[in-house]
């Protein structure tokens, strides 16, 4: 398996990324926190599989519903996913990650 990196400031910077790589139509996209980053992982190779690009920035973020909101660059924790207009992010905290162990390592 090969890791590629897109490292970030801030956690606004990995939404701003996540959220205008997404897919129309698609205003809700998981990202992990875990072991004090929060990434999300994106496929490059369709075929196989076996090379991904690693978006973070060090921080954490509590499990839950976040919704993003791109013209001001900001989020807030929300009790469920309302606007079609908005972007969001679920928050899980894996118990283990062993796509993230290993890129944790390389870094």
């Amino acid at each position: 398996m090969q890791i590629e990196y897109e490292e970030f400031d801030t956690i606004e910077d990995v939404f701003m990324y996540m959220a205008s790589a997404a897919p129309p139509m698609k205003n809700t996209m998981p990202v992990n926190s875990y072991k004090g980053y929060v990434m999300s992982f994106i496929p490059l190779s369709s075929s196989n599989g076996d090379t991904y690009l690693m978006i973070y920035a060090r921080g954490t973020l509590d499990p839950g519903i976040y919704e993003f909101e791109l013209s001001s660059k900001s989020f807030k924790k929300v009790n469920s996913i309302e606007r079609a207009d908005k972007n969001y992010f679920i928050s899980l905290t894996p118990k283990k990650n062993t796509i993230a162990d290993s890129a944790i390592e390389k870094l």
